[in-house]
């Protein structure tokens, strides 16, 4: 990584142990020393929108979605009753295809 004048940043790297749950449970390590830095160890990562765990279950992944699905939709809540049944109708759908888009 030097040689092309990369550096790591600590603060946006983590590194995931991928395996059973047991296998997981059994390991007592929370970082990890990588090129002068130290990094730490998380149970789940975002890569590319979608969330990875070490278990890859994507359980953290569909929280996570229904999270910001839930948050836009009580964002629509208030307006909904000054729209029409199909302006109404509408609008879900559209930010039912922008949350999978984000995902």
């Amino acid at each position: 990584m030097s040689a092309s004048s990369l550096r790591l940043n600590p603060s946006k790297t983590v590194v995931l142990w991928l395996g059973s749950r047991h296998v997981t449970d059994k390991l007592d390590v929370h970082e990890v020393q990588a090129l002068s830095s130290t990094v730490k160890i998380d149970s789940s990562v975002r890569n590319l929108g979608i969330v990875v765990d070490s278990r890859l279950t994507m359980s953290d992944h569909i929280t996570s979605v229904c999270h910001y699905a839930c948050y836009y939709f009580r964002q629509i809540r208030p307006i909904v009753q000054s729209l029409t049944v199909n302006a109404a109708r509408t609008l879900v759908h559209l930010q039912v295809a922008w949350t999978q888009q984000q995902f």
